[in-house]
Order: structure tokens, then sequence, then C-alpha cells
């Protein structure tokens, strides 16, 4: 419609990013100025009630939502031109979007995540105001996709080095599916979400980037794909999305899929019991005030041990270069699954 600034597609007006660029300024300053002060007594016993701590959390809500309901009636303006867009693209490249009408959205994943207005399934623009909004959650750190870059540059290949099929799993958008397609050019890549309005966004963005993956809609529980056909398994920032009951049942759907040797590479929150006091302020306050319900008790839960009881031998885990964590594990030859 406007273009693009490098692989980011503008908003449908300048007066948009004028005002996405200073909810960004707003949301670093919130982070990094505002922040290391809260941390500095986050111990105290009172100081969930501080007036500080207090302010600090409305700033932080009100720059969410504020930032969506801007994205969410800007493109709504324009939303005939663009649903034409995602249907164009799909004309473009038939066969590579894959979708069944009588898929049912289960109940968790329907929440306003991020407080995004419709979460990730209840608005067919959801893509476009989804990209916008990350923009800025990023803090202007990812507008070229630097940080799916990295993700997948974690991303462990089999011993062998024979990489045919790679499936990223909770896709979103397709940052790190296009990525992951120029990393293992010569490979079949999927991109797999629950949101359909996100992996219709993702295929149009592949399209336009002239990036030749496939995206197909489906749960990470029970994808419906082939068993032992996957050589890698990329899961960005999914676990922390999900209940705690699916855990076990997405590994064990992870680890029927990889063949053996294959790999699975976790890029996640760190998994920690004791948290320093101001990590469990914000964590709080993300799953109370940010729509982030499931994220402590993947924060609390024994990860690594979670993969070995699926059968996987864990590589390495270590921390990243941002707030998260890397875990890679293998489905070792003779394993059953």
């Amino acid at each position: 419609m406007r273009g693009y600034q490098g692989v980011l597609p503008r908003t449908p007006s300048l007066e948009d990013e004028s005002y996405l660029g200073f909810m960004e300024s707003l949301r670093n300053q919130n982070i990094l100025q505002f922040f290391p002060k809260i941390a500095a007594f986050a111990h105290e016993p009172n100081a969930e009630g501080d007036p500080r701590v207090r302010l600090w959390k409305r700033l932080m809500r009100s720059q969410q939502q504020q930032t969506w309901e801007k994205l969410q009636q800007s493109f709504d303006s324009q939303r005939a031109a663009y649903e034409d867009e995602l249907a164009a693209a799909e004309r473009a490249r038939p066969g590579r979007l894959h979708a069944d009408p009588t898929f049912q959205v289960p109940a968790y994943a329907t929440l306003d995540i991020h407080l995004q207005p419709g979460g990730y399934v209840g608005d067919s623009l959801a893509g476009y105001v989804f990209h916008h909004g990350t923009k800025v959650f990023y803090q202007g750190a990812n507008d070229q996709d630097e940080l799916h870059r990295q993700v997948v540059d974690f991303v462990s290949a089999p011993e062998s080095g024979e990489v045919k099929r790679v499936l990223d799993l909770g896709c979103s958008i397709g940052q790190c599916t296009t990525a992951l397609k120029q990393r293992f050019p010569a490979a079949e890549v999927t991109g797999l979400d629950v949101g359909l309005p996100l992996l219709r966004y993702a295929h149009k963005r592949a399209v336009d980037l002239d990036i030749d993956v496939h995206f197909r809609h489906g749960l990470a529980e029970d994808t419906g794909l082939p068993s032992g056909q996957y050589d890698v398994i990329l899961a960005y920032i999914l676990f922390h999305e999900v209940p705690e009951r699916l855990f076990k049942v997405i590994l064990a759907e992870v680890f029927r899929l990889l063949r053996p040797g294959g790999r699975f590479t976790v890029v996640d929150a760190p998994n920690n019991r004791n948290l320093p006091a101001a990590n469990k302020l914000w964590l709080k306050f993300d799953a109370r005030y940010n729509c982030e319900p499931y994220s402590p008790a993947f924060v609390a839960s024994d990860f690594q041990g979670l993969l070995q009881e699926a059968g996987f031998r864990v590589l390495e885990s270590k921390p990243t270069p941002t707030f998260l964590h890397c875990t890679v594990a293998q489905k070792d030859d003779g394993a059953s699954g």
C-alpha cells in the first residue's frame, strides 16, 4: 500500500508511524529508565503498593492498549484493501497456505494476549496489527526481523547436517519461518500456528519477500503432520503462551514428529523458581495486567526435566543476549515415538 521500510511494511498513514514512534519511545522510557529504579527496591515488602510501581504498571498497560487501539482503527479504515491484499497473495501462491474450514480454535487460544483485542484469532487483519504492535513491543530492535534471525541462528541442525524438513511451531506471522528458509534453502519449511489471521498475513508477507514456505493452521499439541519426518523443529516463545497441562502433550508431539537424530530448539522465557524480586514483579504484572496468564507456570516449570521425560536428550541450555533462554534437545537414534 505505502511500500516498505526494508522488510517492514509501512502503516496505513504517516501519522500512524509518528504515533507508533511516540509509543515506542514511551515503552523504552518505561523499561530502560523507569524500571531500573523500581528494581532497586522491588525486594521490599511494600514494593507492590508503592506509587512508583503502580505508575509504572499503569504506563505499561496504557501504552499497550493505546498502541493496539490506534493500529486497529487505522487498518480497519482501509479493511477492504488489506483483505484484498491477503486474497491476492493466496491466488498468487496457491498450495502454500493450508487451512481446514472446520478447525475449532480452543478456548485457551482466544485470549487477548498482550492485550491485543481479539488476540491472534478474532480479527481477519490481526496479522497486520500484530506486526506493527510487536515492532513497538520489541522497542524498535526488530524492525528488520533482526531478533528473529538471531533466534534462527540459535537453531541446532542434526549432527549429520542433513536438513530436508523444518517446522516452525507457533510461527505467528512467520518471521522465523522465512528466516529458517533462508538458513536452510534446500529444506521444505513449514510454519504452524493456531491463529489463521496471523498465518494469512505470514503467507502474504512470504509472497512479498519471494520466500517459498508453507503455513499450516493447527495446534502444537496435535499438528496432524506425519511422524518422524522433521530434521529441525523450532519453538520460539510458544510454551509460555499455552496452559501448563499442554507442556507434556506438545513435547510428545514434537518427539513424534522428529526423525531419529533430529533436533528441537526452544527459545522462551527462562525457567527459574528463584527469580530476583524485580523479575517476579514484572512476571506478576505480565500475568495479571498484560494477559500472559500461562507464563508463570512455564517459568516455574522444570522444562529440562520435562524434555528428558519425553525422551529427549538435552544438548545445550544457555541464556540469549535478550531476556530469553535457548534449550536444544535431540531425539537420539533408536528412540521410539
